[in-house]
């Protein structure tokens, strides 16, 4: 980005009305601009590699794609940032999110992210974040930032730490309610795959169910009672 022009945004969130939100603030600031909107995966990263705009927006829950848009989780927007940042490793991502506990932080700065800002929070940090991001610096929500900044063992005492980015977004899936041929078709791997991650993420944890898996996403906070 050339520190005299626009800063370029992409949003990427499944529900307009959000787009319409974030896309208000931002207008605040007439430094930015929103060249582009996306809902789901696939059509993120078509956007970005058209447009390879400033800063992405992005929510982590969101389809792979239009022909999923009843599936909702965050394999899709990790997923989306995993793509945009193969084709572009200098992407500059921006996560705004419901999930504002381990293991969704870590896993989306492992990914690649340079900042992660809590929806109820977004109102007030939004232009802030984009700015920072846009100059190649990170921001984080105050609630994210003392999780992302640790140098020890982050979420230690969350059982979900001990999977692996694969196994969680099968985890996520499957917490929602879809199957696992509905996963395999999303995430385009075999039912006889996702079946053995299942099989895996379930010793990890030391579960027998898809109940168990949808007890521990309400106690993380994945799914709201």
């Amino acid at each position: 980005m050339h520190m005299d022009s626009s800063i370029r945004v992409l949003l990427v969130d499944d529900h307009s009305i959000v787009r319409y939100g974030y896309q208000q603030l931002l207008s605040q600031n007439p430094a930015i601009e929103v060249v582009a909107e996306a809902e789901n995966c696939a059509e993120a990263l078509s956007c970005y590699r058209k447009l390879t705009p400033d800063v992405v927006i992005l929510d982590l829950s969101m389809p792979m794609d239009s022909e999923s848009e009843e599936v909702q989780s965050t394999a899709g927007g990790l997923e989306a940032i995993r793509r945009i940042r193969s084709y572009d490793n200098s992407a500059r991502i921006l996560v705004v999110s419901g999930l504002d506990s381990n293991p969704y932080p870590q896993r989306a700065v492992q990914a690649g992210v340079l900042g992660y800002v809590t929806k109820r929070n977004a109102s007030s940090e939004l232009k802030q974040a984009v700015e920072n991001i846009a100059r190649g610096k990170s921001y984080y929500s105050k609630s994210i930032a003392h999780l992302v900044d640790s140098k020890e063992e982050l979420y230690e005492d969350n059982q979900l730490s001990q999977l692996t980015s694969r196994e969680l977004e099968i985890f996520s899936m499957i917490a929602e309610g879809h199957s696992v041929n509905h996963v395999a078709e999303v995430m385009h791997l075999s039912p006889k795959t996702i079946h053995a991650h299942r099989a895996n993420l379930m010793r990890k944890l030391g579960i027998s169910s898809n109940s168990d898996i949808i007890h521990i996403a309400m106690r993380a906070g994945i799914l709201q009672t």
